[in-house]
């Protein structure tokens, strides 16, 4: 039963994150770092959270997964993109993200039911996404300008480790179809 699914407190909590995306976006684009840091707080928690709760009610299911990570893909791209416009970040990493997502969604056959599969690399991807963007937020707030460098640094690392994520799900896909 598909609306049972949509249902369930993790996907409200997950869909109150993605309600946050246009305040924090716009936020960072008028520089206003204090709510911007704010709503990234609520976000990441939000993240934490929606995974407790649908472990603890029993209601996983691969639609909620799905939901989870894709909110959470377009919370880091949007803010990467709104960091590229002001200058902080290169302007490469921003679009890659989404389409690491969708390769991600498409290698994992997501749209037809299945569980999402992870790969060492790509968690460590969606992690260190959020961890840069909270860090040039957050810098902005605390006023330590001497991480502009390493932040800028940190989005070209994760600019290369998407690419060599992207290639390595693309190899296992050629491996597997022939063997096939």
């Amino acid at each position: 039963m598909i609306s049972g699914q949509w249902t369930t407190w993790a996907n409200l909590v997950t869909t109150t994150r993605l309600a946050l995306l246009p305040g924090f976006t716009l936020a960072i684009l008028f520089n206003d770092w204090l709510v911007a840091s704010a709503l990234f707080i609520l976000a990441v928690l939000s993240d934490i959270l929606d995974g407790k709760l649908a472990r603890r009610y029993g209601q996983t299911s691969p639609l909620g997964g799905l939901l989870d990570h894709a909110t959470d893909a377009i919370f880091v791209t949007l803010g990467c993109w709104a960091l590229a416009d002001l200058g902080f970040i290169n302007l490469y990493l921003w679009w890659l993200i989404p389409l690491a997502f969708l390769q991600y969604m498409a290698d994992s056959k997501a749209l037809a039911g299945s569980q999402l599969r992870t790969s060492v690399l790509g968690k460590a991807n969606g992690i260190a996404y959020f961890a840069l963007v909270g860090t040039a937020v957050g810098m902005q707030v605390l006023d330590w300008h001497f991480l502009a460098n390493p932040v800028q640094i940190a989005a070209w690392v994760l600019v290369l480790s998407t690419v060599v994520s992207m290639l390595d799900r693309l190899l296992t896909l050629l491996r597997k179809f022939q063997q096939s």
